[in-house]
């Protein structure tokens, strides 16, 4: 099978919880599954039950800067440094692993927010196995992730209870 690339953006809630189902989906036919998350602890719900899923490895960071928009310069400093590493680390987990199904939960994100470097993203992907699947989440991909991309899935917010002042509830939000 020829591995694809993916992208599920927008503004909506669910992005993750799409790319979770996959995996689950992928690992539920035998396929290996790689979870790397940016950008986020590890301690939203899908990730205590996809433990539990034979198949899916996660390959978490050892380290949590928080939410972009509370880091001080210091851990945005901090994380660009951080996470270039880290995806190399995890595309080669991935590739040692044989995962056919390979989740970069929010590596959208840290492009976009100057914590990767792009190229070497870009580079990554152009040089995947050629049966490895490559989902990736996060707002406003670049154009070029696009173009790279088969399927761009976008999750568009119509309404959502955040903007009446409803805050984050577990299970449902994380």
């Amino acid at each position: 099978m020829k591995g694809l690339i993916h992208i599920y953006t927008g503004n909506g809630k669910g992005k993750s919880t799409a790319a979770a189902g996959l995996a689950i989906r992928f690992a539920g036919m035998g396929g290996k599954v790689v979870f790397a998350q940016f950008m986020k602890t590890n301690k939203t719900s899908e990730f205590k039950v996809m433990q539990e899923v034979d198949n899916i490895d996660f390959y978490l960071p050892d380290r949590s800067f928080g939410f972009s928009f509370k880091m001080t310069e210091e851990k945005k400093a901090e994380a660009a440094a951080y996470y270039p590493g880290y995806l190399k680390a995890a595309f080669d987990h991935a590739v040692a692993a044989k995962a056919g199904l390979l989740v970069l939960d929010e590596v959208i994100n840290a492009d976009r927010k100057g914590f990767l470097d792009h190229e070497a993203l870009v580079q990554l992907l152009k040089d995947k196995p050629e049966d490895m699947e490559v989902v990736m989440t996060g707002r406003k991909p670049a154009e070029d992730l696009v173009a790279l991309s088969d399927y761009v899935s976008s999750i568009e917010m119509v309404k959502h209870p955040y903007t009446e002042g409803v805050p984050a509830r577990k299970g449902i939000e994380f």
